[in-house]
């Protein structure tokens, strides 16, 4: 991926300016890639991950911000995404008994179904994203990010 080519500049950029662009680039290039894997199923990312942190809960039920804090693009309209996996059937949403103001939300029979089939495609798609990368060389660049 030539970054100069792709915003059409022939201007020579900072190392650091053009590092920064490139990895906005291919976050772009990989949003896009997992969105049109999720799209049969009408699910967006940000719904897929809801539904993934809820797995995760094992049964136990997950509140807002509990989704908010492990939520890998965080984002305010947790609430907005809650609802829409509500209507398709993919949640459940209760008042705590405990704590009324608290909303407790599990994952359905139905959402977890929907969600081993997401993950197949997403896994699919995430090897075609890599397969040009070695496994050593996915373990090198996961250092250098994790230097952010």
């Amino acid at each position: 991926m030539n970054v100069e080519e792709i915003i059409k500049t022939t201007k020579k950029m900072p190392l650091e300016t053009r590092t920064l662009i490139h990895i906005t680039l291919i976050h772009n290039k990989i949003y896009e890639h997992v969105g049109n894997a999720l799209k049969p199923f009408e699910v967006s990312l940000q719904q897929f991950n809801v539904l993934r942190i809820l797995r995760g809960q094992k049964g136990k039920p997950a509140n807002l911000s509990t989704l908010n804090e492990r939520m890998v693009t965080k984002m305010s309209n947790t609430t907005r995404l809650v609802d829409k996996l509500l209507a398709k059937g993919y949640v459940d949403r209760c008042v705590c008994p405990s704590n009324r103001r608290k909303v407790e939300i599990l994952i359905t029979e139905s959402g977890s179904q929907a969600l081993t089939q997401m993950d197949k495609v997403v896994a699919e798609t995430e090897n075609e994203i890599v397969q040009h990368f070695s496994k050593q060389e996915l373990e090198q660049l996961n250092l250098l990010l994790d230097k952010f």
